[in-house]
Parts: C-alpha cells; structure tokens; sequence
C-alpha cells in the first residue's frame, strides 16, 4: 500500500506518522499524481501544533503538505491537457502532498520544464507565490531600495532573486554564512542581530523604500523605525503586527495558482531564478526533516522524496 503522512492531534514532531494508505482514485476533473518531491513549510508545522486552530482548523487524521511535482499516473473524466506519464508541478489544498500518491486537481497543475529539478519543482508551490505576492504588496520597482529579511531561506532566498529582477537594490538580512550567495545573486548582505539597524541604514545610504519580513520577531517595528511607510511593508509571519500597525500580510494565497506556478518555473528553466536546496529527505525520515526546518536557519528549502 502507499504511504503517507499523518497526524491525529495537534502537538509537536512526535505526532508525525508515515502510515499505509489506499490509493487515491482521480475524479472528474482530478489527476493522480506518483509524487516525485514535496516541499515542506514552517506553515505546516504551525498547523500541526495548532498555533494556526482558529485560523485554519486541522480535521484528524490530518494530512500534511501543500507543494508537489510528480508524474501523472491516471485522470478522471474530463480533464483536458494532461495524459498518464506527464511530469507536472502543481499543489493540493487538501493537506496532502507529503505521500506517494496524491490527487489533485487538473486546474493546480502545470508542466515541468526541462531544467527544473524535481527538488525544486517539489517545493515551488509555498514559497515560490509567498514571495511573488510579496513583491507585489510593497509595489515594487525600479530603483527602489528594499530589505528582505530571513533572505537566503525559503521563501526570502525567492523574493531577494525577483526583487533584483525588478530592479531593485536589495540588502538581504542573514547569517554571515549566506553572503557569499546573496552577493552573487545582486543582493547586499547584512547580517542580523546588534547593530542591525544602523547597518541597514548605511546599506541603504539612509533611504529604505520597502520592507519585506519572512522572518517574523520584531522587523516590522524595525522597518517602521527606518521610516518605511506601513503600506509599503509585508509581513508573512508577523500577523499581529498587521493589526497594530495596519502592515500587510499578503503571500501565497494571493497568488495560489497555476498561472504563477508556470511562470516561476520558466523563470528557473531559463536560469533567472535558483530555488536553493538545502536538504533531501526521504518520507519516512519526515520528522528528522521538520526538525531541521523548525531550527530556522536553513538555506533554501527542505524537502521529502517518497
């Protein structure tokens, strides 16, 4: 039978379980995708400790996981631009992409172009609009100086790369350890922590015009600090700095589509986007993968391979 991960209640990594599943069946309009690789996200780990129960409830047992990219094994009934043995790139909202088998629905799907790996393509999905969504939340363009902070992770590592593409001069928050990438990316590096500020003041030559949090703790006060309007900073984690400060919050549900899913992926088959790696796991090592996600100090994505 195939496998997949599962959860009866909330609660920490324990509470992972990778268990024996039917095969799911492809209705109308479904594929069924052999998953190939999926990406994990912070997000989901909330959810599995129900930090996220009011907003988005868990009903057990719960699935887990929203990224994907595989090879197409069955369609249902009219479904229309898609055959069996297809590689595709896609995602679920059932919670249920870190399994072998997956179904999901033609309309979330897109192609996989030659040069995207499946590691890449598998953790595309979440971090991948997160960060397209941001871009958009601050206006970003030409000429503007933004800061980016938790740059060389999952999501940040993306919004850095489009941020240069639009033009941007952008300082990346992180680690010592993860200059070397963000400068050769067009990105300045300024490392976190004492001092911060006053870093990315002269980074900026004193003029910061937009802000871009995929860190949370206290970056909004601090973008706030550095005279950026609340309108042109966005938070994906600090949701209650959206309340306090009236800052937005906007990330992947704003562009949660196929749409953008192709075009980030032409973006990486092109060679204008990388989406760094940081760990391959298989699915039945899935805690020992979010141990090391909720650790918060990897550089790029993590992600499982059925």
């Amino acid at each position: 039978m195939p496998k997949a991960v599962r959860f009866d209640q909330y609660g920490g990594i324990d509470m992972l379980q990778v268990v024996d599943v039917e095969r799911p069946e492809p209705g109308p309009g479904q594929v069924l995708v052999n998953v190939k690789a999926a990406g994990i996200n912070p997000g989901e780990a909330s959810i599995r400790k129900g930090l996220f129960a009011d907003r988005w409830p868990a009903t057990f047992p719960s699935g887990q996981g929203s990224d994907l990219a595989g090879v197409v094994t069955a369609v249902g009934e009219g479904v229309q631009g898609f055959a069996v043995g297809d590689e595709v790139i896609g995602f679920t909202n059932k919670r249920a992409s870190q399994a072998e088998f997956v179904v999901v629905e033609a309309s979330d799907l897109t192609h996989r172009p030659r040069n995207v790996s499946w590691e890449a393509a598998g953790s595309l999905f979440v971090a991948g609009t997160t960060a397209y969504a941001a871009i958009r939340a601050v206006s970003l363009k030409w000429g503007d100086t933004v800061a980016v902070s938790g740059a060389a992770g999952g999501v940040g590592s993306i919004v850095a790369q489009l941020a240069v593409r639009e033009g941007a001069k952008v300082i990346g928050l992180t680690s010592s350890d993860h200059h070397q990438w963000l400068s050769d990316h067009g990105v300045i590096p300024v490392a976190y922590g004492e001092g911060v500020e006053e870093r990315i003041r002269a980074a900026a030559d004193d003029h910061l015009d937009a802000f871009i949090d995929t860190f949370g703790a206290d970056y909004v006060e601090l973008a706030l600090k550095l005279g950026v309007r609340p309108e042109r900073i966005d938070t994906i984690i600090n949701f209650e700095a959206v309340a306090k400060y009236g800052v937005k919050a906007e990330g992947n549900a704003e562009a949660a589509n196929a749409a953008v899913l192709a075009h980030l992926a032409r973006l990486i088959d092109q060679g204008e986007l990388e989406i760094p790696i940081a760990r391959v796991y298989s699915l039945a090592d899935v805690r020992d993968a979010y141990r090391e996600l909720e650790q918060r100090h990897t550089h790029g994505k993590i992600v499982l391979v059925p």
